[in-house]
Parts: C-alpha cells; sequence; structure tokens
C-alpha cells in the first residue's frame, strides 16, 4: 500500500501574484466608469439617485416542517442544487395564482 498523504488540498489555492494597492488606489472614478461602460457584463454603477429609490426587504422568515413527497418528485428536485429554495418558489407561484384566482 502506498504511504500517500490524504491531507485535503484547496480547489483554489491563493494567487501567487501580489496586488499592487498602490496602483488600484489610483485609478479614478471616472476610468472606474469607463472601464464598466465598455463591459458587458459588468454591473451598472448604482449611483445616490437608484439608492434614494431602494427598499430593503427582509426575507420571509421560514418555519421548518415535515411533509411527505413521492420519491420520484423528491429525487427530481434533489437533482439539482438548492432543491428547498426551488420548491418553495414554485409553492409561493401556486400560492400567488391561487390567491388571484387564476387557474
Amino acid at each position: 500500500m502506498s504511504r500517500k498523504s490524504t491531507a485535503p488540498r484547496s480547489r483554489n489555492p491563493r494567487p501567487t501574484k501580489k496586488i499592487d494597492w498602490r496602483r488600484f488606489d489610483a485609478i479614478s472614478d471616472d476610468e472606474i466608469a469607463t472601464a464598466v461602460a465598455a463591459d458587458p457584463d459588468a454591473a451598472p454603477i448604482i449611483g445616490p439617485a437608484w439608492l434614494k429609490k431602494a427598499k430593503l426587504v427582509a426575507p420571509a422568515d421560514k418555519e421548518l416542517i415535515s411533509i411527505r413527497v413521492d420519491k420520484d418528485v423528491l429525487a427530481h428536485f434533489r437533482a439539482r442544487p438548492h432543491y428547498q429554495t426551488r420548491i418553495n418558489r414554485i409553492l409561493r407561484l401556486v400560492m400567488e395564482e391561487e390567491k388571484t384566482g387564476h387557474r
């Protein structure tokens, strides 16, 4: 039997490059805005006007329950991440549809 180490290894090793914080701090707001505008994947810069209209929404309280679900239904949802959140969203959609009378 081989005596290889079984110590866990990080999937994301620390970067070997050091960050040049002086260069980072020297970037102006205009340069940042230009870079964001040029990057199609970047989220827009949030300004004071947006923050004035923003509303803090606290998530609804969750309640721990126990329900019986068909094995194949549970297997379907568990096959993907965050299955409990997805089930909750689907139940919420059904609830909202029933409340508005659309069925």
